[in-house]
């Protein structure tokens, strides 16, 4: 074999080499990028945890909030048709509880209306639209400005005299909330239940008969006129 020879081989065979070198640095590179992906996926993970936990922390700030001058058991709801006492079921549902305190405490609840009632079934209120006639057409519709997650339990039942929060859909949460007057089995797991009528249950089913129209709405209305925590 000449020189000649000999050069071209060796020329073929430092091509061989360094290509095969980049194929493995190549497929290492990809390798790397992959798990690149992967942590990120993790981080993105741990962040809605993150974000999750901060959210259960000031749940927790506002249930403490809420008890630290006194602890509140109850509330009495003073109505145009008489006084239903409630009792807080923080077993179930403490962050709920906390957020009704919250409300209560701040006389959010003061002068709205019972907009929604149906005989055999519930009565539906907690809405501030209520409290403007002019905004009858979107009573239903109107909160506190934020929404909140569920809280439903296997103890969360829909029994006569239970109170539970009204929503749109999971976790939508407000002020909305209906009292049954019924055994409404069939709304267990859909609705977050957080205190129960100790008192004042008649006054509860008196409102769920009265004329309605074809959207179940008062033709004379249920005000809602005060709520005294105890």
């Amino acid at each position: 074999m000449n020189q000649t020879a000999k050069t071209i081989l060796s020329i073929i065979a430092i091509i061989i080499v360094v290509v095969g070198l980049g194929l493995i640095l190549r497929h290492a590179g990809h390798r790397s990028e992959t798990a690149v992906s992967n942590d990120s996926a993790t981080s993105t993970l741990t962040a809605n945890s993150g974000s999750s936990a901060s959210t259960a922390m000031t749940a927790s700030s506002a249930t403490a909030t809420t008890t630290m001058d006194q602890h509140y058991t109850q509330a009495t709801l003073k109505t145009n048709f008489g006084d239903i006492t409630i009792a807080f079921d923080p077993s179930i549902a403490p962050n709920t509880v906390a957020n009704f305190i919250k409300l209560a405490s701040s006389g959010f609840y003061d002068s709205t209306k019972f907009h929604r009632v149906i005989a055999g079934f519930m009565i539906q209120g907690g809405d501030p639209l209520s409290k403007d006639d002019s905004q009858e057409a979107r009573w239903g519709t109107g909160g506190p400005g934020y929404q909140f997650n569920d809280e439903i339990t296997a103890d969360s039942h829909n029994v006569p005299g239970a109170v539970a929060m009204a929503n749109s859909g999971p976790n939508t949460n407000g002020s909305q909330f209906f009292i049954n007057v019924a055994n409404n089995a069939f709304l267990d797991g859909h609705y977050s239940v957080f205190a129960h009528v100790t008192s004042g249950y008649d006054v509860a089913e008196k409102i769920s008969t009265v004329k309605t129209d074809s959207s179940d709405r008062p033709v004379s209305p249920v005000i809602l006129e005060s709520v005294t925590l105890k």
